[in-house]
């Protein structure tokens, strides 16, 4: 599990990939979401799943959002699309679990 500690700010972000039967490679690459200005003043925390389509070059083909708030569903969304993982032969898909906590 990976936990980025933004200093100075009033939440941190726990990023986890949820290991699905389709999804088995491993992400080389991780993007943390930036958290939006308003959730952070609001102290809003919950977890955003994000459904990604891999291609076989280990790029982000597709994203969409499956749930979360709507207040940090875009950051997640955007933060997905970069993420990177290993080749592979084929396509793959899976889901990207987003955690945001309050400090």
């Amino acid at each position: 599990m990976l936990t980025l500690i933004l200093l100075g700010g009033e939440m941190h972000l726990r990023a986890q990939q949820a290991q699905s039967e389709e999804l088995v490679r491993r992400a080389k690459t991780r993007v943390q979401p930036a958290i939006p200005e308003l959730a952070r003043r609001m102290n809003i925390s919950g977890t955003v799943k994000i459904e990604v389509v891999v291609a076989a070059n280990g790029t982000v083909k597709e994203a969409r959002i499956l749930g979360g708030h709507p207040v940090l569903a875009n950051a997640a969304l955007d933060a997905a699309r970069k993420w990177r993982f290993e080749p592979a032969g084929a396509e793959s898909s899976g889901v990207i679990d987003f955690k945001f906590e309050p400090r």
